[in-house]
């Protein structure tokens, strides 16, 4: 797919984006649940090459080429292999529909006026390139609001604006996810900051360009759609944010025109002992549902 064909398919597409993008601290975790204990590894290289096999395994499944995955988030590592016939990941998914996307931020800071702003980019412009030489469409990045501080979600919104023009100016689309902590005691109040701040950051995209957004699921249903409608945003998707895939299916399940993009949620029932055919089964059905839930059809 060229860079046209992608954007159709992000825009059109009637499925979801998988996000295979655990990083450092988020790795030992979904390691432990995929089966793959602490002590099969030693060190972040082997760690690392872990659950590279993982989502290596996950691409090479069949059911992942079904035409319900539109689009997937790569860790750099990923981006980088290859697959089992050689072929660098994104121009695999590529060949198979499904649009490649690249993890560009580089952790968060600690928590400040109620919100995890990212660390600094600096090597933003080079990983652009790089992404853009392999074929990935896109990037994401994520920052954490836990509190509806109006200076920290401000703050927060801002710099994620900051980085997607930036990424635009590369010749890649951004996915901006400023997500909001399901444990926030100021969920909804924060939600609807996270909405007016954004519709203001949305008027710096110079005009004939699309960003995207990836957000914590509402608590209040169709909460974002001013932003789905956006002429400036090519789509919206969802965070699975800690909720178990039934949950997360449910809740996103009332929000039309928001898709998925999940990650736990997507994986949980997934085993490194698992045979392929009951990987591939597993890995189906989890897809099935949450392509439902995302194209507002019934499972």
């Amino acid at each position: 797919m060229n860079f046209d064909e992608m954007t159709a398919r992000v825009r059109d597409g009637q499925g979801f984006i998988a996000a295979l993008d655990q990083s450092g601290g988020s790795t030992p975790k979904a390691l432990q649940s995929y089966g793959v204990e602490d002590s099969e590894w030693d060190g972040d290289e082997e760690m690392f090459a872990k659950i590279h096999e993982m989502r290596c395994r996950i691409v090479d499944s069949p059911s992942f080429s079904n035409g319900k995955v539109i689009g997937a988030i790569l860790f750099e590592k990923t981006m980088e292999g290859c697959s089992k016939d050689g072929s660098p990941i994104p121009a695999l998914l590529s060949r198979r529909g499904i649009v490649p996307f690249l993890k560009v931020d580089k952790g968060m800071h600690d928590t400040e006026n109620g919100v995890q702003l990212m660390k600094e980019i600096p090597t933003l412009a080079k990983d652009c390139a790089r992404a853009k030489e392999l074929g990935v469409f896109g990037t994401k990045m994520r920052s954490v609001i836990h509190e509806a501080d109006q200076k920290g979600v401000a703050d927060n919104i801002r710099q994620q604006m900051d980085y997607g023009l930036e990424i635009l100016d590369q010749g890649l689309v951004p996915i901006l996810e400023p997500e909001v902590s399901l444990k926030s005691e100021s969920r909804a109040q924060a939600e609807a900051l996270v909405l007016s701040n954004a519709l203001e950051q949305m008027e710096r995209v110079p005009e004939g360009k699309q960003v995207m957004w990836k957000l914590t699921i509402p608590s209040e249903p169709n909460l974002y759609k001013p932003l789905i409608d956006h002429p400036k945003v090519l789509r919206v998707v969802a965070l699975s944010g800690g909720y178990s895939r039934e949950d997360a299916c449910r809740e996103l399940g009332k929000n039309d025109g928001m898709i998925a993009s999940f990650s736990r949620a997507l994986l949980e029932v997934l085993q490194a002992k698992m045979d392929d055919q009951q990987f591939d089964q597993a890995l189906g059905n989890a897809i099935d549902e949450i392509a439902c839930a995302s194209t507002g059809e019934v499972a």
